[in-house]
């Protein structure tokens, strides 16, 4: 598994870009900087742009509170929630740090054996590699600009 980043260190987020692969039953070995923080469990779920959002419970659990207030009577909410909440899988990795990545979401983000697994911070994205090198090749030359546009402070 190459590591290209330092992964969970004192700051406590999620950092840094793996390549693991998945064995032949969907398992995937968690980067050993991230086990620590999804120990005691962890939910999967659809992503945005085709990969597999992952949170410890905690941060699930935020982001569900927020989730929750949405109102029922918008069809996009309703849409959204079904989405994000109907493929959810909690998980608790085993000993060696496997978690099973449930073939619903596999498809999802097709994903079938060589993954890049992202720190965001608060949360983990898990890629197909080659859409993932695909989607950073696409998004070099708009690096800049974006961050100009979404943080204007920076």
């Amino acid at each position: 598994m190459a590591e290209t980043s330092l992964g969970l260190g004192p700051t406590g987020l999620f950092l840094g870009t793996f390549t693991p692969h998945l064995d032949e039953k969907g398992r995937l070995i968690l980067p050993a900087k991230f086990r620590g923080r999804l120990a005691s469990g962890l939910v999967m779920t659809r992503g945005l742009d085709r990969c597999i959002f992952v949170f410890p419970i905690d941060e699930f659990s935020a982001v569900h509170d927020r989730l929750r207030r949405a109102p029922l009577e918008n069809k996009n909410a309703r849409d959204y929630l079904r989405n994000f909440l109907g493929f959810a899988s909690d998980e608790v990795p085993d000993k060696q740090g496997r978690i099973l990545v449930s073939q619903p979401l596999r498809a999802f983000a097709g994903i079938e054996r060589d993954v890049a697994v992202v720190g965001l911070g608060s949360r983990i994205e898990i890629w197909d590699v080659a859409a993932w090198n695909d989607y950073l090749a696409r998004g070099e030359d708009d690096y800049a600009a974006t961050a100009a546009e979404v943080f204007p402070d920076m």
